[in-house]
């Protein structure tokens, strides 16, 4: 469990989260063996998360960068393109679900203006039109925040929140769950400043965010030839503006596998040369500890093999028979 946040941090060092506790960001923060006893600062954004790493308040920060129903983070996905020298240490999985809490002696019917994060209000509103089809919506900073802050002021009558909520506050549960997909889950990443690339575990995943060249017909297929030539598998691939012109785009690709599988390397490098800016966000173990698959044909002996035929070629070895007929 955390420490106190209040007090000096630990030798180990801080940990940085979307709070207050109780939050899902918590709760995968809780998943990281190197936080248990160290001093835990909660944030209020993804910004603030990564700016104290980046001053080194904080050896790292727990932030949310894609949801199985919302899909990517935006925001997220945007900051990590925009700060420098930062890398994903591992990703960690969160079930979620929703239940509307709200004030002692609520009831349904008196419920017109409901409190919850952006990205929770997405996920409830089939249930929220539903069975509260004239309710407005007001924003917070996070699920645990919507929750507190029905003691704090009456703006709000009701709030989306983590189950159990009821447990850190006085509040009343008006209905439970209250999400659209019971089977939705949230995917965290850990972001430190270390440059040390975790060891592969044969199930891992690579990290990166590539620009385009330029606005042109076949861009993105020629991007996407840097890994399907090489039997790379993607799990995420998502556009986002790059702001400075329309038509401009980085996209932000999970691809299955450890930079130091020869194939993934060979892909990027081939990114590499292909586009203006490629950033590596990191190679970290998958959180599902499913091992990475791909064909025979795509092995690193293959390229090892591939790569020493040249080299022989370029020094002028003789080519045995069985190296040229293969």
């Amino acid at each position: 469990m955390p420490a106190n946040a209040s007090g000096p941090a630990p030798a180990g060092g801080a940990y940085s989260y979307l709070g207050p506790a109780g939050t899902f960001t918590w709760a995968a923060l809780r998943q990281v063996p190197e936080a248990e006893g160290a001093q835990w600062r909660s944030v209020s954004n993804v910004g603030e998360a990564l700016d104290d790493v980046v001053s080194g308040r904080s050896v790292g920060a727990m932030i949310a960068i894609e949801n199985s129903v919302e899909g990517g983070v935006t925001a997220t996905q945007d900051a990590l393109a925009s700060v420098a020298g930062l890398r994903i240490a591992g990703e960690y999985l969160v079930p979620v679900d929703f239940v509307l809490a709200a004030r002692p002696g609520t009831r349904l019917a008196d419920v017109r203006v409901v409190a919850a994060h952006p990205v929770a209000y997405a996920q409830c509103h089939l249930w929220l039109d539903r069975e509260l089809p004239a309710h407005e919506h007001l924003p917070a900073t996070s699920n645990v925040s919507a929750a507190a802050g029905l003691l704090e002021n009456a703006v709000a009558d009701a709030a989306i929140a983590p189950p159990g909520i009821e447990t850190e506050y006085p509040l009343e549960i008006l209905a439970a769950p209250i999400g659209d997909n019971p089977n939705a889950v949230t995917r965290f990443v850990l972001v430190t400043a270390s440059l040390r690339i975790p060891p592969r575990t044969g199930s891992d995943k690579t990290s990166v965010i590539v620009e385009l060249p330029h606005d042109r017909s076949g861009g993105l297929v020629e991007m996407l030839e840097q890994f399907s030539t090489r039997g790379v598998n993607l799990s995420l691939l998502q556009s986002r503006p790059i702001g400075d012109a329309l038509g401009r785009y980085r996209f932000v690709v999970d691809l299955e596998g450890h930079i130091e599988d020869e194939r993934v390397a060979d892909a990027l490098l081939g990114l590499k040369r292909f586009s203006p800016q490629v950033i590596y966000l990191g190679s970290y173990p998958r959180a599902d500890r499913a091992p990475t698959e791909h064909a025979s044909r795509y092995g690193d002996d293959v390229f090892i093999d591939a790569r020493d035929w040249l080299r022989g070629l370029l020094s002028g070895e003789p080519e045995d028979a069985e190296s040229a007929q293969s």
